[in-house]
């Protein structure tokens, strides 16, 4: 039995990876899919001062609470950002790092350096995100009718500081870690080349999706058997 860690990315929450979750359970694994701080069902706690790093602070501390050792940890979109101050707070407890079509950026980097949207964000104080019309016809575009309007339900904006500020990392780039990354050949963002660079700096596998930029809801079943791999 392995255990597995799933960290969602902006406007998303643990929600999301419910398809890929319950596959590897049923595999055998122990699974754990956190809600962020001020994300999904935590929006209504989203205030100022919630950032990357402070999530993954989080993810660190329920590595810790919840005695997790050997964890695989998955990140996908701006989730790549967490788990990489997740892994380096929690060193001792990680096998591997998933990145799924994930940001990965250097300290001091911001997202806005690597993602150039199509459309500007609707931003408040303490939130950013795509108006919902944007995220029903360009962000959920590839999913199907069904999945689409079930993922628009329980979009919710991102703490803004999480995405707008810079990234917070000490010596993530300078260690060993054995990684995967997954491209997803249909998504816009985040560009191959980012992409590229992660599986560059850290000596990753690399493989991917014939698909748009959430596969564990457009391609589960083929997410779930990379995902598998390094412990089957």
């Amino acid at each position: 039995m392995a255990t597995y860690v799933l960290v969602h990315g902006a406007y998303q929450g643990g929600w999301i990876w419910k398809p890929v979750a319950d596959r590897l359970r049923a595999a055998g694994h122990r699974v754990h899919a956190p809600t962020l701080d001020g994300c999904a069902e935590r929006h209504d706690q989203v205030r100022s001062g919630i950032t990357a790093a402070t999530h993954g602070q989080e993810v660190a501390k329920l590595l810790f609470y919840e005695d997790l050792a050997r964890v695989i940890l998955v990140g996908t979109s701006s989730g790549g950002m967490v788990i990489c101050k997740a892994a380096e707070l929690a060193r001792d407890r990680i096998a591997r790092l998933f990145f799924v079509d994930a940001l990965a950026l250097m300290s001091g980097e911001r997202v806005a350096d690597i993602v150039k949207r199509s459309a500007p964000n609707d931003m408040t104080a303490t939130t950013t995100g795509p108006t919902r019309a944007d995220a029903e016809k360009r962000l959920f575009a590839d999913l199907d009718p069904d999945t689409r309007a079930w993922a628009l339900a329980r979009y919710t904006p991102h703490p803004v500081a999480a995405l707008e500020a810079p990234v917070e990392l000490g010596g993530f780039w300078s260690q060993a870690w054995p990684t995967t990354v997954i491209r997803c050949r249909r998504a816009m963002n985040p560009p191959e080349a980012h992409q590229r660079r992660t599986a560059e700096r850290l000596k990753a596998d690399w493989h991917e999706l014939d698909t748009g930029h959430y596969p564990m809801l457009s391609q589960p079943e083929q997410l779930t058997r990379l995902l598998l791999a390094p412990v089957s």
